[in-house]
């Protein structure tokens, strides 16, 4: 059996009109991982529903709704294999009220594609275009790459190409922290398939690579095993004749048979006698398993969903209180201090009070906007202190970031995102 290939993550992201689902529709089509047949299929029903050249977002857009409205609602995952990656391709919507998918998507990537219609250099950058690029910022992915697309519209001119390249530099990517020098500017017309997998002789200019060949730069994830050990539990079982089972996916360090391991913030401790996936013994647990462990010692009753593993030296931070930085992606009306919403981090779901609202940012350069501000609305950034209502687990993103991130929810929707950038630990 040939070696697998490592997985990619990528995320897709940009405005809603730049063209994100015909560049991932030509991407997949392109590089054999859709059927051309299904395209002429999807080309027929565009076209008699009068969207004649939307077939490729068809094939992202499966949702009857989405195609009637030619907008992306959720996440499409689609997969095709470069040279050196299996990618799976995380489509982030561009439009607002679907922002709350591409927290979950982006925090999944392991580098984004921001795609942009070349004719924003006249036009300006949309605010959408800066907003995604805040957010994966925010969510800690740090590889980017450009689709700079429309070309065709513009008669692949190098000189709108430049335009749109440093409007985006200087704009935005220096801005937070980017260094436009290190990220590939593509120059795509995607619906024609121009540079996107095949080489175009449109552009006899450009020299770099095509869009599949771009993400073949991209680093693939590090197992970041030299961290200490966290696995966050999903589940707890007993088994007969074995006894307490906890599953889980290892986020960070390893473990082994005869580790003495702790979970928290039960405070409970005990032996792992055995590891196993798929019914098999494993000899040890790495990042990105997801591992069933029996543990002598601990009790079916003492752990659940939410406590975190870690080895006795190091274990899980328990935070007592911890200062974050969010963006605020939705909110019918205003936070304020005091304001109790539900976090998701890792498999925990906590309430937690915001204590006081230290700085509000601009969410487009991370600059300080307001000192101490009284209340935080749709789009901002901010940073503030928050207070757990019950022990939770929350690292400090900069030491554990796969334990440093979390979603903010209430009312049925994602309000917030953000990253725990210190904490004050109960057990420490």
């Amino acid at each position: 059996m040939a070696k697998e290939k490592p997985v990619l993550n990528v995320a897709f992201i940009g405005h809603v009109d730049a063209g994100k689902s015909t560049t991932v529709g030509r991407l997949l089509l392109d590089s054999g991982a859709i059927d051309p047949q299904l395209l002429e299929k999807l080309k027929r029903e565009a076209a008699e529903k009068g969207k004649a050249g939307f077939e490729f977002a068809y094939v992202m857009d499966g949702l009857k709704e989405e195609r009637e409205r030619g907008v992306t609602i959720d996440i499409a995952h689609k997969k095709f294999d470069s040279k050196k990656y299996d990618v799976t391709i995380v489509d982030c919507p561009g439009h607002r009220d679907f922002i709350k998918n591409m927290i979950t998507g982006a925090s999944q990537a392991d580098a984004a594609i921001l795609v942009v219609d070349v004719n924003d250099a006249k036009t300006g950058l949309q605010p959408q275009t800066r907003e995604h690029i805040f957010l994966i910022r925010t969510l800690g992915v740090n590889q980017l790459a450009v689709a700079v697309n429309k070309m065709d519209t513009v008669n692949y001119s190098e000189e709108e190409y430049k335009a749109i390249k440093d409007m985006l530099s200087n704009q935005l990517l220096k801005i937070l922290g980017y260094n436009p020098d290190n990220i590939h500017f593509v120059p795509v017309a995607s619906y024609h398939g121009d540079n996107v997998v095949k080489k175009s002789d449109k552009t006899p200019w450009y020299k770099g690579p095509t869009l599949v060949e771009v993400i073949d730069t991209f680093n693939p994830p590090e197992k970041p095993v030299d961290l200490p050990l966290r696995l966050p539990i999903q589940d707890v079982y007993t088994i007969t004749g074995v006894g307490t089972v906890p599953v889980g996916r290892v986020e960070t360090g390893v473990m082994k048979p005869g580790d003495k391991v702790v979970f928290e913030p039960a405070g409970v401790s005990g032996e792992v006698k055995s590891i196993e996936a798929h019914h098999e013994q494993l000899p040890k647990a790495e990042p990105g398993d997801n591992v069933g462990f029996n543990v002598r010692g601990v009790g079916k009753k003492d752990i659940k969903r939410g406590d975190v593993v870690g080895h006795p030296d190091n274990p899980p931070t328990v935070a007592s209180e911890f200062t974050a930085q969010i963006v605020v992606l939705q909110h019918p009306s205003v936070i304020t201090a005091g304001y109790t919403p539900v976090f998701h981090a890792h498999t925990a779901q906590v309430a937690c009070t915001f204590l006081e609202l230290l700085k509000k940012m601009n969410p487009a350069t991370g600059e300080v906007k307001e000192e101490n501000p009284d209340f935080l609305k749709t789009g901002d950034a901010a940073i503030v202190k928050i207070v757990p209502t019950k022990p939770m687990v929350l690292e400090n993103v900069r030491e554990i970031p796969q334990l440093g991130r979390f979603a903010i929810r209430d009312m049925g929707m994602t309000v917030a995102a953000g990253m725990c950038i210190d904490v004050k630990a109960k057990n420490k």
